[in-house]
């Protein structure tokens, strides 16, 4: 392809550097130089809490000087909700969190303090696991990355938008912090406290040594877009948890509350979580010719191998990815949410999938995704189905939809190979039931998993239920 029809910054994994290897390692040295007083051992749920325990730098100096560093954690920990425990869980035993020390990050937004991940791990041997917890989402990310490069010869970058609604009020009704529209200058007048929020964030997340890409303003009331540039999937779910631990602290800190809940109002747009994700081969391909070739030209085998992966399983996904009954309010045909057709498009905002970039520099912009989801799960599910198909050498079975899948006629809809194509589920429930009913995912997450978490899912379904519609916001709100 000519360099003149080129556009956009190139990421490959060679040139993404780690923000810990940046950083030498975690050393007395390097804790000095930020002033680090307190590390927060961080995890994530599968309800999307973020969860962590203040540990003072002394202390954990110890534990890193010990045998398997980490702390000790219930081991109904993926099965808590509001304190209410889920299907299949009890409050007795403990897991060890091994603390992942190349996942050090700053935590500028709180002065003194450092946040870094871990792994779940069985405190003595299980029978059939060994160490390994099968709840764990970044042992799970981890798995499914490693076999992508084993099997079948491909690492991936991902990176997340950051959509948010900034609130001045949460009781008894929300209230934005203003009115403004989408991208307009109104919306970031110099003095506000808006304005102030979005600048400061900008600069705690380039402290924490995340590139920001962008920052504006979307079309809700109130809402904004945190843009961050690409990473390696296990690195890239830190990175968007410490980005959104960074928007929260800094809006309280001006007293404001940051949403990235689903939908707040029916007469607006919602908050999503876009997902990119690129795929890159490490060796060559087995194949010079393939009978796809002609439904995606300017992709890689690969890439259309994972996006078939993505497609094939985007009903069963939903549950991972648009994880509460609020997500649905969101997704819909003909609003610029994705629709609900499984399909695919160049820069088409009405298809699940949108391939972005030229030749030779595409990703992949996944639009059923937001805020209320796990970054963890969501990687692992979509690498999971992508992965898998990528063994297998999947064929892509549709062709690009330039118009709208919901629009076509059906002669259209053959034309392009999605007269049979999936549609996302309307519901949480059934996609908990597609989930349940994925063979190839619960293959790769395990029985055990898939049926425990849809558990989990239902009882957080509940919980986020309250008398009165504006109580249900505020829950909402709350948790999210």
């Amino acid at each position: 392809m000519s360099n003149e029809h080129a556009y956009n910054v190139v990421y490959t994994p060679s040139n993404v550097a780690s923000y810990g290897k940046q950083q030498g390692g975690l050393t007395d040295e390097l804790l000095d130089l930020h002033g680090v007083k307190f590390i927060r051992v961080t995890w994530v749920d599968w309800i999307n809490n973020v969860r962590y325990r203040v540990i003072p730098r002394a202390y954990f100096k110890k534990l890193l000087e010990s045998d398997r560093p980490g702390v000790s954690i219930t081991k109904a920990a993926f099965g808590l909700v509001a304190l209410a425990l889920a299907p299949g869980f009890t409050g007795a035993g403990e897991d060890h969190y091994i603390i992942d020390t190349s996942s050090f990050r700053l935590s500028p937004y709180a002065p003194g303090h450092a946040t870094v991940f871990g792994f779940f791990q069985q405190k003595v041997p299980h029978p059939e696991h060994g160490l390994a917890v099968p709840y764990c989402p970044r042992a799970l990310l981890k798995r499914i990355v490693k076999r992508a490069q084993d099997e079948a010869g491909v690492s991936y970058l991902a990176g997340f938008e950051h959509e948010f609604i900034l609130l001045s009020a949460t009781k008894p009704k929300i209230v934005p912090v203003n009115e403004a529209d989408w991208s307009v200058s109104s919306k970031m007048p110099c003095g506000a406290v808006e304005t102030t929020v979005m600048e400061e964030i900008a600069m705690k997340l380039a402290e924490a040594g995340i590139e920001l890409q962008m920052y504006h303003a979307e079309a809700a009331p109130g809402q904004y877009e945190v843009v961050t540039g690409p990473l390696p999937p296990l690195e890239a779910a830190d990175a968007c948890i410490s980005t959104r631990e960074t928007i929260y602290n800094v809006a309280s800190k001006h007293g404001l509350r940051a949403t990235f809940a689903p939908r707040l109002y029916s007469n607006s747009t919602g908050s999503a979580a876009h997902t990119h994700i690129s795929v890159h081969k490490t060796r060559p391909d087995k194949t010079k010719t393939r009978a796809d070739d002609h439904l995606g030209p300017t992709m890689t085998q690969a890439e259309r191998s994972f996006l078939q992966g993505v497609l094939d399983h985007a009903p069963a996904l939903c549950a991972l990815t648009l994880p509460t009954k609020y997500s649905y309010a969101r997704v819909a045909d003909g609003i610029w949410s994705g629709g609900t057709y499984a399909s695919w498009g160049t820069d088409q905002r009405e298809a699940p999938v949108r391939l972005t970039g030229a030749q030779g520099r595409h990703h992949f912009e996944v639009r059923f995704v937001d805020g209320t989801a796990s970054p963890y799960l969501v990687l692992a599910g979509l690498l999971g189905a992508g992965t898998e198909a990528l063994v297998r050498e999947a064929l892509l079975k549709s062709a690009d939809c330039f118009t709208p899948v919901a629009q076509m006629s059906e002669e259209q809809r053959a034309a392009h190979g999605v007269q049979n194509a999936g549609r996302l589920p309307t519901t949480v429930e059934q996609a908990r039931k597609n989930f349940a009913a994925d063979g190839e995912l619960k293959a790769v997450f395990g029985d055990d998993f898939v049926e425990k978490y849809n558990g989990v899912n239902a009882l957080l379904e509940t919980v986020l239920t309250a008398e009165t519609e504006d109580e249900t916001v505020t829950k909402l709100v709350n948790f999210y």
